[in-house]
């Protein structure tokens, strides 16, 4: 039997990503091309003539002469799309009934506002009227925007409050999009990253139940800590609740974690420490919330197939259960900040203004408790204590040792050291530090469905996810 060979395609032909070969641009679309070409020699011509304006201009009225060009394309290009669409359900796969074509709709591109008629049919399964080119080119039911300008809003909104957002969106895309617009879109791109994120985080331990158990040498690194945000919950309530004998409680806390392994960190040229690869999490859902996430988002970073993990904290109570209740077996450690305020504490006590004596006491026992071990350092605070009268001042020592007796096991830093390990959080507390930038700026009030749905959108961008959410941005036309 003789297999004939497959066809020769010309180079010339361009294809798409479903294999057909695209079709022959339309003579109006040729013609805007070829007034395009020419709109720009005449620019060019222009800003040479201007001898006192750099590229900056030129830039700005090439993007202008193009826009049109670039919008027509897009528009012929989500027309064939919806051509080209099966009258099926989008949501169950069903054939539609009652069928019909000519259904307009506009919606916002990076070039433009586009217009196309797309089929309509009526889904017997779902008991609904469904337009099946709208899922095809990425366009949800509530808003009218492609996934480009849903991206992009997403992003802005996540890094900048939505007026600003707003702005920086029309210099980068131009057409300006109203605040209140851009926020509800953000909200609802960042609720569609809490459902992806839910689908992503289940099968994470299956995934790693799977993996061929090889111990891995470099344990992952879990840093915890919390801050606080706004909300405006009870808004309006204020003096009705106070009457009541109940206080309004307008702050509350954002549950962060960092994961990194040991063997991600690196320096720069100059000889700062960074780390190259981590994974952060927040969540303002609770702590069973943060488990959760960050027990998927550590079996991403290699928890599956680690000897041990390490996990560090300020000396809080929820970290130190938290840790017993998700990771019984890890390692865990008090920041050696934190233990150092202690020492400062007691010092304060003992010492009072006297400066002089207070450094001289102070500075051995920070490199004892840095180089050595924390039994010596709290042995002679507990001699310390015995020989103090009863009082305020041995109150104060003694609520400060016992909170050392305490985390006496999580005070190793010697043998951290050794190892090469962390001693403090600092890259959590840097997580924790950026994020509050954008969410405690002067008269900032959130609700919980917003601020979950952005930390949301912030974790994508910061994991390396964002792709996940709009694959749009990895595709490369060099290579298509």
């Amino acid at each position: 039997m003789t297999i004939a060979p497959p066809p020769v395609v010309p180079p010339s032909t361009r294809f798409l990503r479903s294999g057909a070969p695209a079709a022959p641009l339309p003579e109006a679309l040729a013609v805007r091309a070829a007034r395009t070409a020419v709109a720009r020699e005449a620019s060019l011509t222009g800003f040479l003539a201007a001898t006192d304006h750099n590229l900056g201009p030129f830039e700005i009225q090439a993007a202008h002469d193009g826009q049109e060009l670039l919008r027509t394309a897009t528009q012929r290009a989500a027309q064939a799309r919806a051509d080209a669409t099966p009258p099926r359900c989008p949501v169950c796969g069903r054939p539609l009934s009652q069928c019909s074509r000519g259904h307009a709709r506009t919606c916002l591109t990076r070039f433009g506002d586009i217009t196309m008629a797309r089929p309509r049919g009526y889904c017997k399964r779902c008991r609904k009227w469904r337009p099946p080119a709208d899922p095809a080119l990425g366009l949800e039911a509530p808003a009218g925007y492609s996934p480009a300008v849903q991206a992009l809003v997403a992003l802005a909104a996540s890094k900048w409050p939505v007026a600003e957002a707003s702005g920086v969106r029309e210099q980068l895309a131009g057409g300006r999009l109203p605040p209140a617009t851009l926020d509800r879109e953000a909200k609802r791109q960042g609720q569609r990253a809490q459902r992806l994120r839910t689908q992503l985080d289940q099968p994470a331990a299956a995934e790693a139940k799977q993996l061929e158990r090889v111990l891995q040498p470099y344990p992952p690194i879990i840093q915890l800590d919390a801050w606080n945000l706004r909300e405006r919950d009870a808004w309006g309530q204020s003096a009705s609740l106070r009457r009541r004998g109940q206080e309004p409680d307008r702050w509350h806390w954002v549950w962060t974690g960092t994961v990194f392994r040991l063997d991600h960190r690196g320096e720069t040229a100059g000889g700062r420490p960074v780390i190259v690869q981590r994974g952060d999490v927040f969540t303002r859902q609770g702590l069973d919330a943060l488990r959760e996430q960050l027990h998927a988002e550590a079996l991403r970073r290699g928890l599956g197939q680690a000897a041990s993990v390490l996990v560090i904290g300020d000396g809080a109570v929820w970290i130190g259960r938290w840790a017993d209740d998700r990771w019984p077996l890890a390692q865990q450690r008090l920041d050696f900040y934190p233990a150092v305020q202690h020492l400062v504490a007691v010092g304060r006590a003992l010492w009072g203004e006297d400066k002089v004596q207070f450094k001289a006491w102070l500075k051995p026992l920070v490199r004892q408790l840095k180089n050595e071990s924390a039994v010596k350092v709290i042995r002679p605070l507990e001699e310390a204590l015995a020989n103090l009268p009863v009082g305020p001042v041995a109150e104060a020592v003694a609520q400060e040792v016992a909170c050392l007796r305490e985390h006496q096991d999580r005070m190793d830093y010697r043998a951290a050291r050794r190892a090469g390990e962390p001693l403090g959080r600092g890259p959590v507390e840097a997580t924790c530090r950026q994020a509050q930038c954008r969410f405690k700026r002067p008269g900032q009030f959130w609700s919980q469905t917003g601020d979950e749905a952005l930390l949301c959108l912030e974790t994508f961008w910061r994991n390396d996810r964002w792709a996940l959410l709009f694959p749009h941005p990895a595709f490369d036309p060099a290579k298509n």
